[in-house]
Formats: structure tokens, C-alpha cells, sequence
């Protein structure tokens, strides 16, 4: 390697221009350091190699200064990829695009092993017709397909095979991607996987074996009898026609029952329990209903909740005794396996600093960063990856824009607009900006069920109107603004617009450019990915006119000690060593959710919300908190003769988790007439099961 550099070096600086020194310019050492040096997203990471052609960045650059490149030395081998697409490999692999990749739950993939189809195999929720169902997970299986050594992977980075292709694409790490409409499966488990049961250190070639626990969630090459997967351990929604609100409940229910017979999705009975004094949970009485495999409206394949809920290890745990129900998704969602397995491999495999280095892992870990950057532009529909910005979270990007852009833009006189379903985060930073320079901060108010009024919003905005920020989906009450119209009537009065999307971009797709938003700001950890790792998005031209907030290293492009030159949007504003590992996993994540089709979510919560406010109204001295038409998920609400802790209280000894207090946001509640609320709140993995069991742990204390 340094021959190779030190030639370089010398033919560059003997043809670059140099200043009155006879030394090399700022921009051509800079340009040098960063064609050996920068590790690029999607350029290939090769091994350590003395042979030119295997640093294509430096040959590409040398080539366009010289226009002959470098010639190879003698007796070095020209070496092709190792992998390419569609070559065979030595075992079968999980393939869901059609080219080699990795096992079915390999990190980084955000494929769920619940929304892999049993005979239409491969098909995701939202995206190709059909059903999803996991395999028997009794199914015998030759080893002869079980690679070894990866965590996670199933794959030897010693093996010929192995390729650093790509590496971080969120398919699977070290793995080369291309376009595919349709999956098939060709098998194989790979040995270290979590889940799979299977170890090399006990498993022989070609000895057949079955595997009960836990399930492999995928039909293997070698599998002679397939058969569809056990029933769900859980009981059967327990309604009747004679139930005093049962036109209602079936009016909700049939977004998530099964609704066209013709459809072959394998809906599964559960068996009716023969003793009505048979100990449950359940408040209701009971009776045998289709629900394992729920058909939201107008989906022809399934969403079961129950499946999507096994991929997330912690929903597996006991409190008290109890099945955990996670009902605090508004403070933080849980993390499916895919995550966890993405930030392991990292960690094992990738982790460096990133941008500049000279190494293997450098490249690797830049290319598995640049590249969650662009996931998170194609899940907010951004126009490019350079308007998104990684930061802590959705206070710190908030911080940002008022610290940047607000410090050196706003002046006294000016105005900001907040409304008054805001997070205390979304409220703080401003008002700490208007006091130290002299702004006018004004609130757009709500109505009694906690929705905007537009018309006095109308009222608020002026000339002097520079920015408005507002959620949109409150946190405290659940509340969905009508975004884009208030957008569009800031902007016609000449204002800014920050959106804090932190409560809606875990249940509703998101796209920013349609939103039209100047900022919008989320939490990873809200969307099933990593905590302190957030999100802002900025258009680019005003990113690129707005100062820095922070100063150090990575976003600085020379420094002196007379002037400072900073890099362009997004860098400039990442300043030191970022939380990488999980701007990684957040990429998973949203790997994650974009399989499932934030459609499919949207529409699953929004049935499920329904069933749970319905069921809610009918405990008596329940007093629901936020009522608006338009909610996402949240559910406030106080019961009368009890504090809102004791309920609190009540729910974690019966295995239920949800919030109580004023959840950041006290002058909403105090809009409301409270001070302190408690706080369920919904994801796609919660079934009307854990509302029932909400449900009826309420109703014990009311009796």
C-alpha cells in the first residue's frame, strides 16, 4: 500500500498547483486526501491489497489527472468480485430479491420473519398480494445448507465467498443488492442465527434433525413436508350478538376479521373454552371468532399482530408474573429483533469512525452510515440525502433549528407560532429564544375535544409571523393536525415551518416534500429503532445558508486560526463523532416498517384505536381526555375515585405498562382541565387482546 500511495502522491503534487510556496493548494491536498482517504458510501471495501485496480477511488483519480491511471504491478492477479449477483453459492440462502444475500434474519435485512408468505413466499404486507404465515417449526432439515461462523449472518468473512459488497444496504451487511419484484426461497439456516436453535459445535453435514424451539421462521430446501404454523396461544376476541353494543363492536371488528372466504389465508379458530368460570381476563363473555390472521379494510392478504409481535424479544417478557402488554409507545416503541441484530453485527464487524480512514472497517462503517442516511430520505420522501441530518432526537433537532437558523435570522419584533397541543420540547426552545432576543411567542388554541382552530390560527399569522412550529400528532391526547393546510398558510404569510413528527412517523407514511415543511424533526427510538439517535430533515439550500450550531471536527472543510471553512448540509451540522452504531440501526428500523407498509400500519392502529376507545367509554368514571375526530394511537384518560398513579399502579401489577403524569406536555392538559392524565398508547404489535386485558383490570377497580 504505501509504494502505491507514495507514487501517487508524488505524480499529483508535481502536476498540482501550487501556491507562493511551491507547496501543493488547500484544495488539491484536501481533494488527495480525500480520493485516498474518504470512504464513500457504496464504494466496495476491499481487503488490504498492494494491487491498484483494488482501489478504485485513487485509480479513477489518478486516471483523470494523468489519463493513464496506474498500471498493475507485475505478477499481481486482477481480482473480480468475489460475490456477484446471481452466482450460485456453496449453500442455499434465504433470497427474498432474487440475488445472493443473507439468512432470513440476518441484521440490517428488516425483513420480519412474520411477514414472510408460506406459499406465495417472500410477499410483503402492502406490496404483493397473499398471505404471510411462518412455516412448521417442527420441520426437519438437512445441516447441509447451514453456513457457520457470523452472528446474525451465517456468513465467514474468511470464506472465499465473502464479499464487503455493499456493505450496510440495510439487505444484509457485506452483501451486494439488486432490484427484484418477487422472492423465492432457497433455504438454508444459517448456523449462529438468533432463533434458529442450530450450532455448528453439535450439527453434522447432512444429518437430518427437527428443530421445535424456537421456530425458524423460514421453509428450508431440504424441508419434504411443509404444513402451516401452530395457532396463536392466546383466546378468541369474546363477543356475542347478544351483547348490549354489539352493532357497534361489529362495525369496528370488520376492519380486522377475516372478510372474503375465497381468500386462502389459513385462519386459524381458536377452540372455545367449555367453562364459563374458566379463569380470564377477559370481562366479556366469550366465544370462538377468526382472529389470528386480521384482514384491515380493503386487504386481501395478512396483518396478523400476533406474528409481528414475536419479533420483538422483550414483548416476551413477564412482569409480575404477568405477559407484558407494552401499551407506552408514545414514550418509546420496542425494538424488533432485526435491530438488535443490526447494531450486534456492527459492533462485531464494522465499527470505526467514519469519512476519513484508510482502512477496511472505516469504509464499511461510513458505507453502513451514508447509508441509513438514505433510507431515512426515502421514508420521508426527502429530495436528497444531504437535507437529512442525524442528531440525538427530536429535542436536540429542535434545539438545532433555533439555535442555527433561529439565533441568526430572527430579530426583536419578530414572531413564533407554536399551538398548544405542543411537547414541552417543541415549546422550551422557543421561548428560551424569544426572551434572549426580544420575540413574540403566540399560541394557536384548540377546542375542547384538543383540535386546532384554524380560523384563530388565521388571526395569529402577520408580516411579523417568521416562524411556526407545531406538532403533527400531540403526544398527550393523541390529536392529528391538518399539517399540510397549516403549513401552506404559514407560508403564505411569508413564515418558516418546523414540523415535529416524533408521534406520527411510527403510524402514518410521511412525505416531507408533499408536507412541505421547512424542518421536520422525529426520534428513532419512536419508530422501533435505536435511542439517541433522531432525525432532522432541512431543505437543502436553507440548511446550506443556515450557520452551524456546533463546532469541531467532521464538519469543517480547513481551519485556521483566522478563518474557518465549513462543509455543506448535512456535515456541517454533525459535528465529532456521531452516534453511528444506531444511526445504523434506526436504518433497520425503518427497514423494518417499510416491509410491514406504513399504509397496512396506519390502517391496523386505526381499527385497533377504534376498538380500544369504544371499549374504553364503557368503563363507568372513565373520563377520556381528547376527543378529536382525527387521533393516532393515544388514548388519556382519568378514572374517577382514583389517582392517576394508583391506576398506574394497578395496570404494572397485572403486567400492563402505560404512562401517567403530564407526559411533557402540561399546558395541554391543563387546556383540558387536568393535570395529569393516564396515557395508553398503541403500535402495530398490540392486539385487542392487550386491550382487553386494560380493559379489564379498569373495570375491577370500578365494580
Amino acid at each position: 500500500m504505501m509504494p502505491l500511495l507514495y507514487w501517487m502522491t508524488l505524480k499529483l503534487v508535481i502536476i498540482m498547483s501550487t501556491n507562493t510556496n511551491n507547496l501543493p493548494s488547500v484544495e488539491a491536498l484536501q481533494e488527495l486526501a480525500n480520493q485516498f482517504f474518504k470512504a464513500l458510501p457504496e464504494d466496495a471495501p476491499k481487503e488490504f491489497s498492494f494491487d491498484p485496480y483494488d482501489h478504485p477511488r485513487a485509480t479513477a483519480f489518478a486516471k483523470s489527472i494523468t489519463g493513464e491511471g496506474i498500471v498493475p504491478a507485475a505478477n499481481v492477479p486482477v481480482d473480480d468480485a468475489l460475490v456477484q449477483a446471481g452466482a450460485p453459492a456453496p449453500f442455499a440462502l434465504f433470497d427474498p430479491f432474487g440475488v445472493i444475500t443473507a439468512p432470513p434474519s440476518v441484521s440490517g435485512l428488516g425483513a420480519s420473519s412474520s411477514i414472510t408468505n408460506y406459499n406465495n413466499v417472500g410477499n410483503i404486507p402492502g406490496a404483493i398480494e397473499g398471505g404471510n404465515y411462518l412455516p412448521s417449526e417442527n420441520a426437519p432439515f438437512s445441516t447441509g445448507n447451514v453456513p457457520v461462523s457470523v452472528a446474525g449472518s451465517g456468513i465467514s468473512p474468511s470464506s472465499p465467498d465473502y464479499s464487503t459488497k455493499g456493505a450496510g444496504t440495510g439487505l444484509t451487511p457485506g452483501y451486494e443488492q439488486t432490484k427484484s419484484d418477487k422472492s423465492t426461497l432457497s433455504g438454508g439456516v444459517p448456523s449462529s442465527v438468533a432463533g434458529s436453535g442450530a450450532s455448528p459445535s453439535y450439527v453434522h453435514q447432512q444429518e437430518d434433525f427437527s428443530i421445535k424451539e424456537p421456530v425458524t421462521s423460514f421453509p428450508d430446501a431440504n424441508i419434504d413436508k411443509q404444513t402451516p404454523g401452530k395457532q396463536h396461544d392466546s383466546f378468541a376476541l369474546p363477543f356475542t350478538d347478544e351483547q348490549p353494543y354489539w352493532s357497534d363492536i361489529e362495525s369496528i371488528l370488520k376492519f380486522i376479521h377475516i372478510s372474503d372466504p375465497a381468500v386462502n389465508t389459513h385462519a386459524q379458530t381458536f377452540p372455545a373454552i367449555p367453562d364459563a368460570d374458566t379463569p380470564s381476563f377477559y370481562f366479556l363473555q366469550r366465544e370462538q371468532l377468526p382472529v389470528s390472521n386480521n384482514t384491515l379494510g380493503g386487504f386481501t392478504h395478512g396483518f396478523d399482530a400476533y406474528k409481528i409481535k414475536k419479533d420483538f424479544p422483550i414483548l416476551n417478557e413477564k412482569v409480575n408474573g404477568k405477559p407484558l402488554v407494552w401499551l407506552d409507545n408514545a414514550a418509546t416503541t420496542q425494538k424488533p429483533q432485526v435491530v438488535i441484530d443490526r447494531l450486534s453485527y456492527f459492533y462485531r464487524h464494522e465499527n470505526s469512525n467514519i469519512h476519513r480512514a484508510a482502512h477496511e472497517l472505516a469504509a464499511r462503517a461510513t458505507d453502513a452510515y451514508e447509508e441509513a442516511r438514505k433510507k431515512v430520505q426515502q421514508f420521508l420522501g426527502a429530495k436528497s440525502p444531504n437535507e437529512i441530518i442525524f442528531v440525538r432526537g427530536a429535542t436536540e433537532a429542535i434545539n438545532l433549528v433555533a439555535q442555527s437558523w433561529g439565533d441568526q435570522y430572527l430579530k426583536s419584533g419578530d414572531e413564533i407560532i407554536v399551538s398548544h397541543l405542543e411537547h414541552h420540547a417543541n415549546i422550551v426552545p422557543w421561548k428560551r429564544l424569544a426572551d434572549k432576543k426580544g420575540l413574540t411567542l403566540k399560541v394557536i388554541p384548540v377546542d375542547d375535544d384538543g383540535q386546532i382552530l384554524l380560523d384563530e390560527y388565521a388571526k395569529l399569522l402577520s408580516p411579523r409571523t417568521k416562524l411556526v412550529a407545531f406538532t403533527q400528532v400531540s403526544n398527550a391526547l393523541g390529536t392529528v393536525t391538518p399539517a399540510e393546510q397549516m403549513v401552506a398558510m404559514a407560508h403564505a404569510a411569508g413564515a418558516k415551518v418546523l414540523v415535529d413528527g416524533a408521534q406520527s412517523v411510527s403510524h402514518m407514511p410521511v412525505n416531507v416534500q408533499a408536507l412541505d415543511a421547512d424542518w421536520f424533526v422525529f426520534s428513532g427510538h419512536k419508530v422501533f429503532g435505536p435511542t439517541g439517535i433522531g432525525v432532522v430533515y432541512g431543505k437543502e439550500d436553507l440548511l446550506n445558508s443556515t450557520e452551524p450550531w456546533q463546532g469541531g471536527g467532521n464538519m469543517i472543510q480547513d481551519v485556521t486560526f483566522e478563518k474557518i471553512q465549513y462543509h455543506k448540509a448535512p456535515n456541517r451540522f454533525e459535528a465529532g463523532t456521531g452516534n453511528i452504531a444506531d444511526a445504523v440501526g434506526l436504518g433497520a428500523a425503518i427497514d423494518y416498517v417499510t416491509k410491514l407498509g406504513m399504509a397496512n400500519i396506519n390502517a391496523y392502529e386505526h381499527a385497533l384505536l377504534e376498538y380500544a376507545t369504544h371499549h374504553l367509554k364503557q368503563v363507568p368514571g372513565v373520563r377520556l381526555i381528547g376527543t378529536a375526530a382525527h387521533k393516532a394511537s393515544v388514548l388519556s384518560f382519568t378514572l374517577k375515585g382514583y389517582s392517576n398513579d394508583d391506576v398506574g399502579k394497578a395496570l404494572n401489577r397485572e403486567g400492563i405498562a402505560v404512562r401517567t403524569g403530564h407526559h411533557c406536555a402540561q399546558p395541554i392538559l391543563r387546556r383540558m382541565g387536568v393535570e395529569t392524565t393516564v396515557r395508553p398508547s398503541l403500535a402495530f404489535y398490540n392486539t385487542c387482546e392487550d386491550v382487553d386485558r386494560l380493559i379489564a383490570v379498569l373495570r375491577s377497580h370500578t365494580k
